[in-house]
């Protein structure tokens, strides 16, 4: 049931359709009816890929309203940028995932989408913005748990910011988009946001073990230096290989 709550009514749609239709055909095969009455309804069509990418302009705004948030809020979400990393994966960050120096942050697989371990390099801007502190949740007020309220922040951060329709999940999007623009190779962008598919699908991402370590390390602080070039309006010094989204 909460798996169909979770649907949108189009995919609900399609998913009856789909067990009335075997149930029907089953229904024919043993004559126990003479045709299928779903065989010729229409099925709604599939909801199509979303591809919202904020626009540079929709950064800054993005990130001026983060700044109006509380610190354990605020970071967080600029992190989301910074990184790519998923919301749940970023809000369970925790003190244990660090290593001793900051730089680096490493995911278990029980954390992540697709149940592999996540090593992020963790650039000067997000060290600092994750700081330094007692064991435990990096984003926390409580001490026992993450930071939560989403819906409520998600809520503010539109009325701040007044652009189109945009989720959170869209800044991943925006990093991936954003890496590639400035020239970072797909299958780098790939394994800086522990993504499977595409450059690394298949039998590539089976025997394509490489951990792309330095080179993650160097995507990502390219990434988050053009992103300081951007809210700053002092562009950084990489060169985009594709032409740049409308201010």
């Amino acid at each position: 049931m909460s798996l169909q709550r979770s649907m949108s009514p189009e995919a609900r749609a399609r998913v009856m359709l789909s067990c009335l239709s075997k149930m029907f055909g089953w229904l024919v095969q043993h004559r126990r009816v003479s045709q299928n009455p779903c065989k010729d309804v229409h099925r709604p069509d599939a909801s199509r890929a979303r591809d919202r990418v904020l626009t540079e302009s929709e950064i800054v705004k993005f990130w001026r309203a983060a700044d109006a948030e509380r610190k354990e809020f605020s970071a967080l979400l600029k992190l989301l940028l910074l990184t790519g990393c998923r919301l749940n994966e970023v809000a369970g960050m925790t003190r244990a995932e660090l290593s001793d120096d900051g730089a680096t942050w490493n995911i278990p697989g029980a954390r992540t989408k697709n149940k592999r371990p996540h090593v992020v390099p963790l650039a000067p801007l997000a060290r600092k913005l994750v700081g330094s502190g007692s064991e435990g949740f990096v984003f926390t007020t409580t001490g026992r748990s993450p930071v939560s309220g989403w819906s409520k922040t998600k809520r503010r951060l539109d009325e701040a910011m007044k652009i189109p329709s945009w989720r959170l999940h869209d800044l991943r999007r925006t990093a991936a988009t954003g890496m590639a623009e400035i020239g970072i190779a797909p299958h780098i962008v790939e394994a800086a946001l522990n993504h499977v598919s595409g450059a690394k699908a298949g039998v590539a991402g089976t025997y394509n073990r490489a951990a792309y370590a330095e080179e993650k390390r160097a995507a990502l602080e390219r990434w988050a230096s053009h992103l300081e070039g951007i809210v700053s309006g002092r562009p950084a010094n990489v060169v985009s290989l594709s032409r740049k989204r409308q201010k």
